[in-house]
């Protein structure tokens, strides 16, 4: 299977390296960025989903609008709409995108931010309800028949959807976490289950874990397996690593101010010395405390400073090196690739120009290869 490359817009020019410019919601802005990715031969891009942030349905709508065949991965928290609306609302979306639409499913990892949308169940609850949520929302999607369900946190009585899908069989479903409780929700339902960025070991050990509850919970194929990191490029190794150091200078001295992408209000807690709730940061933080460098070219100084708010373990190098580091990943089971750059827009137009051809030329040249053996080996046994 070719890799997947994901991006992540948003409605507004902002990083952790940089304060917000422009409006909230810049249309002329979004469109700028959805078809820079486009352009650079991205297959998705993320939406993201805070409590203060703009709708990404709409978002998704006003790109699916605006370009031809860019994939719309929307962030979605369970627990705020019916799962019966829920399907609707990505069902009618995905027509009116021509059948472009993803949805990645965020359980939330942080009391303070879920109780901002008026959700105050703890976190094991909450992935009990996301389970619950997923079996009416793929329910609603697929079924042709008027169905029920009684459950913990659902009731539906004599539900039948007009609109499905235009996806066979359905929306496909991301799904995001670290936690024993994510392993295991996004085991049973994740059509690709998602981490942030750690070293190679502790991700083969995720993948592990989401293999293992995909397993318990009688599949028979696992999901596939995405990685999300921060691409830092250069046209020299030297020249790379004055860049990283420049970006990590800058987002230290913003502070908390730049550990929360999009937003003037924080998802707490942000910035060196925080202690976040939701295990992906904390796995992010224990793999900075162990070193700066791992691997090929992983570098964790820009997890620390923010708190790991977020995906921000950064590649850094050439775009030979970090083609590599990203093929590393490739190598342990991860089948696509969420990359952001701290200035948002123009790094993803040179990872278009650098970084995604590298990769996909050698997955290319692995699957030929791998298609040779097994031709030539039968040509020898006639």
């Amino acid at each position: 299977m070719p890799v997947e490359f994901i991006g992540m817009i948003g409605t507004r020019d902002v990083s952790e390296t940089r304060p917000p410019a422009g409006p909230v919601v810049d249309p002329d802005y979004t469109v700028r960025f959805a078809r820079a990715h486009e352009e650079a031969g991205f297959d998705r891009v993320l939406i993201g989903y805070g409590s203060g942030s703009p709708d990404g349905t709409q978002v998704a709508a006003h790109v699916a609008a605006n370009t031809e065949r860019l994939g719309l991965l929307v962030a979605h928290r369970p627990g705020f709409v019916a799962p019966t609306l829920a399907a609707r609302t990505f069902a009618t979306l995905d027509h009116f995108s021509g059948g472009r639409v993803a949805v990645h499913i965020i359980t939330g990892g942080h009391d303070a931010e879920q109780a901002r949308d008026g959700d105050f169940l703890g976190k094991d609850d909450r992935y009990a309800r996301t389970d619950e949520y997923l079996d009416v929302l793929k329910r609603a999607w697929t079924s042709t028949e008027p169905f029920d369900h009684e459950g913990r946190f659902y009731r539906v009585k004599d539900y039948l959807s007009e609109v499905r899908p235009v996806t066979s069989p359905r929306i496909p479903l991301y799904f995001g976490g670290s936690s024993e409780a994510a392993y295991r929700v996004g085991g049973k339902q994740a059509d690709v289950f998602a981490l942030w960025g750690e070293p190679l070991a502790g991700t083969a050990e995720q993948i592990a874990s989401v293999r293992a509850a995909a397993a318990a919970a009688g599949r028979a194929e696992a999901p596939r397996i995405s990685v999300s990191l921060r691409p830092i490029l250069g046209r020299t190794e030297e020249a790379a690593w004055e860049r990283a150091h420049r970006i990590l200078d800058t987002i230290n001295s913003r502070g908390a101010a730049g550990s929360f992408v999009g937003s003037r209000r924080q998802i707490l807690p942000v910035g060196p010395g925080a202690k976040p709730q939701n295990a992906g940061s904390q796995r992010l933080l224990a793999a900075a405390a162990k070193g700066e460098l791992h691997d090929r070219a992983l570098w964790t100084p820009t997890a620390a400073a923010t708190g790991a708010a977020g995906n921000s373990t950064a590649l850094v190098g050439t775009p030979e090196t970090v083609a590599q580091a990203l093929l590393d990943y490739v190598d342990i089971g991860v089948t696509t690739l969420l990359i952001r750059g701290y200035d948002p827009l123009d790094d993803a137009v040179d990872y278009g120009r650098e970084l995604l051809p590298l990769v996909r030329a050698e997955v290319a040249r692995r699957e030929a290869a791998a298609t040779k053996v097994p031709e030539t080996a039968a040509g020898a046994a006639r």
